[in-house]
């Protein structure tokens, strides 16, 4: 009988360790959900809408800028927004897809400053800190006229 209830006691302790685990997991995923919110949120009210301001409210305490021709902080931010806004007003840009890891958020994304041309494939990187954008990279490839090949970037 005493073997009988140490099993049961097995089986129990095993069913909350993977419901807490799961539990977990899902807490996880509800967070990545959000970050993943708050960066199409950030890039499609300030690269589509240039709206600065609207934008920084997704952005945290600080703005680590790690793109070299981007200034940091709010201040570079908004710079480099009223820089497309007075150069390439009708530029789009258009997230193929997302990934989230945690904190971070990965985009896939064909810009276009001009309409009609081929534009850029573009990876960006965010970093989040308590659900607010605080780290950028970026790794930017000019989509080729002649291609070696016809899988697109996208």
């Amino acid at each position: 009988m005493h073997h009988i209830v140490r099993s049961a006691a097995i089986v129990a302790a095993s069913v909350i360790t993977l419901s807490l685990a799961s539990g977990a997991a899902m807490a996880g995923s509800a967070q990545e959900e959000a970050n993943r919110k708050t960066v199409l949120a950030f890039y499609e009210k300030g690269l589509n809408q240039k709206d600065a301001d609207a934008a920084l409210a997704y952005v945290g305490d600080r703005y680590v800028q790690h793109n070299p021709n981007a200034a940091d902080g709010p201040d570079g931010f908004r710079k480099f927004i009223g820089f497309l806004r007075d150069k390439f007003p009708n530029s789009h840009s258009e997230i193929k897809r997302s990934f989230v890891d945690g904190d971070y958020v990965i985009l896939h994304v064909h810009a276009v400053r001009e309409p009609g041309s081929r534009g850029n494939a573009i990876i960006d990187i965010f970093k989040l800190e308590n659900g607010k954008v605080v780290e950028h990279w970026d790794v930017v490839q000019p989509i080729p006229e002649n291609p070696a090949n016809n899988n697109t970037m996208f």
